[in-house]
């Protein structure tokens, strides 16, 4: 299904309601990692300097994840209720292994010693992040709510290629899309495996062994 946005229903002879006008909030400054505070697995050792390097920095303009162990990098300056969210990110090659990372919204914190009651696709929700165009959606594959909900299918690039995703939340509807298709929309109110998860909370990046970049964030608050 082609990503058309969100269309509310005109009557007949009636104008189109003008929705309020709403501004982007840019995530990333393109500079550095202003306004972001890497999480869990925060450090690695080169092997070949011995030296302790971030997992998290900004090349070029896109922030980058080395990959090294696992963790997070949550945008702290605010949390979210009703947003919308758009990014683009690409994998990067590592030998054999299948590229995952993944998307937290309305996350809390995380806390590498509370990790049950704090990492995102527990607390709140990951959207997952593979290299696996081409392949069968299912609960834990790209576009996923991860081991809760599958994508309708995926609609991923293969790596190196970029993919550019959006996510919406209104309330319990969780919608996605990924390179301008949706991918999913649910409503967790019908589940009961999620209808307690929280509707307001943090966004965030998963670092989770794979090399990957992260560009154009930007997110806006949705008001009726």
């Amino acid at each position: 299904m082609a990503w058309l946005g969100w269309i509310g229903a005109v009557g007949y002879g009636q104008e189109p309601a003008q929705p309020k006008p709403v501004e982007w909030l840019e995530l990333f400054n393109g500079k550095d990692l202003t306004g972001w505070v890497a999480e869990g697995k925060v450090e690695f050792k080169d092997k070949d300097t011995g030296q302790a390097l971030p997992n998290w920095s900004v090349r070029d303009g896109v922030i980058r994840c080395e990959g090294h162990g696992f963790g997070f990098l949550r945008y702290a300056k605010q949390k979210f209720a009703d947003f919308e969210l758009q990014l683009e990110y690409r994998m990067l090659p590592r030998g054999k292994s299948m590229g995952n990372s993944g998307i937290g919204i309305r996350v809390v914190p995380y806390d590498p010693k509370r990790d049950e009651q704090t990492r995102p696709s527990l607390s709140a929700y990951e959207v997952q992040l593979l290299d696996d165009a081409g392949r069968q959606p299912n609960k834990y594959c790209s576009g996923a709510l991860y081991r809760y909900v599958a994508p309708k299918l995926i609609a991923v690039k293969p790596a190196p290629e970029w993919n550019q995703v959006t996510i919406r939340c209104v309330g319990p509807r969780i919608t996605i899309a990924f390179n301008g298709t949706e991918v999913l929309s649910v409503d967790q109110s019908t589940i009961d495996e999620i209808r307690d998860k929280p509707l307001e909370g943090y966004i965030c990046l998963q670092c989770h062994d794979t090399p990957i970049e992260f560009r154009h964030l930007k997110a806006r608050l949705l008001k009726e």
